[in-house]
């Protein structure tokens, strides 16, 4: 017996995923349409102004200092801001930042539970000049019945944090007590705590650098590396010279050996051609006493 086709619509205005049970029963051609189809980009509109700063450098730092952490440790950890979500048959949401444990880190246009086959582990809410009802209420109890094991808000303006974790099969938050200022995450097992208007965390004592404290700790260990470089080429420089001079020196000491060697060898020279002359003075003076005993012996 042929299956008949599964088809799902979307609806631009309200963009859901098909329920868990259509989605079972579609192809994966079918599914992929369905994933195709779904949005990831929204227009701006006065029910959606856009963000200030004030709001996007917190999920942006928040997600850039846990990504490089969990990278820095090996732990699969997917994060992302305001990505589109889809749960089977809800209303699509995009909170500010999510966490997902022990998925593949990849660039995504969205999030669908049903294909990715988990839902998400963590949110995090910027709060700055919205509407608080939003995050502090409504989303408690969505997020709570979506099965989301912890949900945070940080509310900048006010600088207040709070945190929820999901009483396991209750469907509901249960507020998270600050231990010493800070809040526990057991998804990130990490803390999270509050510098002033900034959103930090931390691994026990130590809070989590953030990427321009990087960066700024990579300029300051550059700065003082090319200052070692700089000083290690001016005492190598140093040692060039003095070698130099020790070179030339050496050179200096060579000729003058050579100098010496070469008046000693002429001295040498001279030497061997007066005891020559003197060997031919003797020799004559020889034949000339030997001529004249000749000589006297016939005048007899």
């Amino acid at each position: 017996m042929q299956r008949a086709p599964t088809s799902w619509e979307i609806d631009p205005d309200d963009p859901r995923a098909p329920p868990q049970e259509l989605w079972d029963r579609m192809t994966p051609e079918e599914r992929q349409r369905v994933l195709d189809t779904l949005p990831s980009e929204f227009e701006v509109s006065e029910a959606s102004p856009p963000e200030g700063d004030f709001h996007f450098n917190p999920k942006v730092a928040a997600r850039d200092t846990l990504g490089g952490y969990f990278q820095r440790i090996g732990r699969r950890v997917y994060l992302a801001c305001e990505l589109p979500v889809y749960y089977p048959a809800e209303r699509m949401f995009a909170p500010d930042l999510i966490a997902v444990l022990d998925v593949e880190v990849k660039e995504r246009a969205h999030w669908s539970v049903s294909a990715e086959g988990k839902g998400v582990d963590l949110a995090l809410e910027i709060l700055w000049s919205g509407r608080s009802k939003k995050d502090l209420v409504d989303n408690v109890a969505r997020y709570a019945s979506l099965g989301i094991s912890e949900y945070f808000v940080f509310d900048r303006r006010r600088r207040q944090l709070r945190g929820f974790r999901l009483v396991q099969g209750s469907g509901r938050y249960q507020p998270i007590v600050p231990q010493e200022g800070r809040l526990t995450s057991a998804v990130l097992a990490l803390d999270l705590g509050l510098d002033g208007d900034r959103l930090r965390f931390f691994h026990g004592q130590h809070a989590l650098p953030e990427t321009r404290e990087l960066l700024d700790r990579l300029g300051t260990m550059v700065g003082d590396l090319e200052a070692r470089i700089e000083r290690t080429e001016l005492r190598l420089d140093e040692e060039r010279r003095r070698l130099d001079e020790e070179r030339q020196r050496a050179d200096e000491e060579q000729q003058r050996a050579d100098k010496e060697r070469q008046r000693a060898g002429e001295a040498q020279q001279r030497a061997d051609e007066e005891r020559q002359r003197a060997d031919e003075a003797e020799r004559r003076l020889a034949e000339a006493l030997a001529e004249l005993e000749r000589l006297k012996r016939e005048r007899r």
